[in-house]
């Protein structure tokens, strides 16, 4: 077996590199070969077509979250792997070789998995309402272990208005440790700081420092993994694109008569158990969730008239993406290139839900990339952030209601297959004599991992 590691640098694409600030990835360049996006093109929907090597149809993850229809409520960011349905890269891997070992530092569905060791974000609620940042270790005591070495996992710029280049640094020198110790025969690493900066300013904004500082991490993990003899792969899971309109589904349905809202202290809650129809928003893409099959017809009617919306999935649209599956909704919207879908469904930003203003990914019934900003209307947003501290250092709860409700911020999503190949993910080798043809799909990643494992 050939030792592999995986650096997925999520955003990237061979349009953001060639320039001065990215040497190291440039190297790659002559190495690499396309991948054909899957719809959708999210985190947990990508990789979990990359380590099945199947469509949402089989493996089931739809989206980054979707409406559990038995327990009545939206889901986001579950981190199961008994979620994803099928057989792994690991499971196969074994089955050839029962000396392989798989690592996985920061892919998604890290828990309750096969893989031999695990690393993945794992914060600590407390009863008195407190966030902690830390994450979650197989084998136990490497959380404890690496946040002594290399300082406590840093959650806060992994994830909210605070991301930085911290986060992706810390998984890269965890990522090293594992290699150290355990030597694994193939090892997933997650490095999400491109995806972030690319949201927040768009792929035609300034990113050379951005992308300077992935690259410098790359460099550093490419020269170590290299002399510990092992191939390198770097990939990203899709491409970002400039946008400059956002979406707001649930509006719509709220003001077809379609959308339920419980209203609690003057404000406004989502209630999908008793709505004719309602959004699940992922970015580009977007469930729509209809109660009623009589319904179908109408809803589908509603939102083919949408400006920015640029399909409409019915049954025969979903099979065609690979999106047939129990989890999807009725119907699915895939908006065109410059625009997105929030969640929002209140008209009155004095009536958004108390979670609306916060760091909250769990409670949003929908992706929230306005997460990524410092509400702007806050005159002193530092000294706000500051007492709000103070309080959670004295124990009293707090609220760190600092993100804004502004969705026009927002410069950059995904979701969509983008309309050129060099916008869109991409996958480079040390290897490339084990590449074959001009372009490679999503599930094709699969078996050209194993190939690098298993193949001289």
């Amino acid at each position: 077996m050939q030792r592999t590691v995986v650096l997925n640098v999520v955003g990237l694409t061979k349009s953001l590199l060639g320039g001065p600030a990215t040497p190291h990835l440039n190297r790659f360049l002559a190495q690499s070969v396309p991948i054909a996006a899957i719809t959708p093109a999210v985190t947990c929907s990508v990789q979990s077509s990359y380590l099945t090597g199947t469509l949402p149809s089989e493996h089931g993850i739809v989206a980054n979250g979707w409406y559990d229809r038995a327990l009545g409520e939206v889901i986001f960011w579950k981190q199961s792997n008994l979620l994803v349905s099928g057989e792994k890269i690991w499971h196969e891997a074994k089955r050839r070789n029962p000396s392989f070992t798989c690592a996985n530092s920061f892919w998604w569905y890290a828990m309750q998995s096969a893989a031999d060791i695990t690393l993945t974000p794992r914060p600590l609620y407390c009863a008195d309402g407190r966030k902690l940042p830390d994450c979650y270790s197989v084998p136990m005591e490497l959380r404890d272990r690496y946040n002594a070495e290399f300082g406590q996992f840093p959650l806060f710029q992994f994830w909210g208005p605070a991301t930085s280049i911290v986060s992706s640094d810390w998984i890269a020198k965890a990522a090293m440790a594992v290699e150290r110790d355990f030597s694994p025969t193939l090892q997933l690493v997650y490095l999400p700081h491109l995806d972030y900066c690319l949201q927040k300013l768009g792929p035609k904004g300034d990113l050379s420092r951005d992308l300077s500082e992935i690259d410098a991490v790359c460099g550093t993990l490419c020269d170590f993994f290299t002399e510990r003899g092992c191939r390198i792969v770097v990939l990203s899971e899709y491409g970002i694109t400039e946008v400059s309109r956002p979406l707001h589904p649930n509006r719509i349905l709220a003001e077809a008569g379609l959308l339920s809202l419980k209203v609690d202290q003057g404000r406004e809650y989502l209630d999908p158990m008793t709505s004719r129809a309602f959004a699940v928003a992922d970015h580009q893409v977007a469930h729509i969730y209809v109660r009623d099959k009589a319904d179908i017809a109408e809803v589908k009617l509603l939102f083919s008239k949408v400006p920015g919306i640029e399909q409409v999935l019915d049954t025969e649209g979903k099979k065609a993406y690979g999106l047939d599956h129990e989890r999807s909704g009725e119907l699915v919207l895939v908006s065109d290139s410059a625009s997105w879908f929030t969640y929002y469904w209140w008209r009155d930003d004095a009536k958004a839900p108390d979670y609306a203003r916060t760091v909250n990914i769990h409670a949003k019934p929908g992706y929230d990339p306005c997460e990524l900003f410092l509400d702007p209307a806050i005159s002193f947003p530092k000294l706000k952030i500051a007492g709000t501290l103070a309080k959670k250092l004295l124990g009293f709860r707090y609220l760190m209601d600092v993100i804004p409700l502004d969705a026009t911020l927002v410069k950059g999503s995904h979701g969509r297959i983008t309309d050129t190949p060099d916008e869109g993910p991409l996958f480079m080798t040390s290897a490339p004599q084990l590449l074959e043809g001009s372009a490679i799909t999503a599930t094709d990643v699969r078996n050209l991992l194993l190939r690098h494992i298993f193949e001289a």
